[in-house]
């Protein structure tokens, strides 16, 4: 089995990316999802979250008060950081779980082996590019994602620049890159990007 671990800025191209290794036939794990399941109603992760900051964390449904964390950790390092240790470790559990089902998923003497994408926007802000056989990063400039964001997500230029800003630096990731995609063309660019390293990690002799 071969695992990728998949990242890019926000408005990098990313969830094209994602989309299109889908396409091929690899295992997608989205991150995204994960987060959402790690606080999910009746979750350890929702209990840790109002064990640690309180009631009001907390829906008439007993499902999370979303608008309440974001204004109780927003511009307050520590209680992001206290937030984050509880979710984290749980969105990483998931995630094994998950390949621990592909993993033991049926397959016939004549299948290849799977190829799991796990698609983690904060990849290299975790701390965890190691875990993966190869790291491949969507890379775009800021410049263009700043236009994306303002032009099909509604943001100011001062929002989106501050998004950008609170995610690792292009630097960052490239560091950590086996393979970099580019994400500053059309969406079709980074589909054939992807079709073309879907076949080189694919292809055997």
């Amino acid at each position: 089995m071969l695992t990728l671990g998949l990242t890019g800025g926000i408005a990098s191209g990313k969830s094209t990316a994602s989309y299109s290794f889908a396409h091929l036939g690899a295992v997608v794990i989205d991150y995204d999802v994960l987060a959402r399941d790690a606080v999910a109603p009746g979750s350890p992760g929702l209990a840790a979250v109002v064990r640690r900051f309180g009631p009001g964390m907390l829906m008439a449904d007993g499902s999370l008060n979303r608008p309440a964390l974001a204004a109780l950790v927003f511009d307050d390092d520590e209680a992001l950081e206290a937030l984050e240790d509880i979710t984290h470790p749980e969105v990483w559990r998931l995630a094994s779980l998950r390949q621990q089902e592909v993993e033991r998923a049926p397959r016939e003497v004549h299948d290849p082996e799977p190829v799991v994408v796990h698609d983690v926007p904060l990849l290299v802000e975790s701390g965890m590019t190691g875990a993966f056989d190869l790291v491949v990063v969507v890379n775009t400039p800021a410049e263009i994602r700043l236009q994306r964001m303002m032009e099909s997500r509604g943001y100011t230029r001062a929002e989106a620049k501050a998004r950008i800003a609170a995610q690792a630096s292009d630097a960052a990731r490239l560091q950590v890159a086996d393979r970099v995609l580019d994400g500053s063309g059309t969406p079709e660019n980074l589909e054939r990007q992807v079709d073309a390293l879907w076949r080189e990690l694919t292809t055997w002799d």
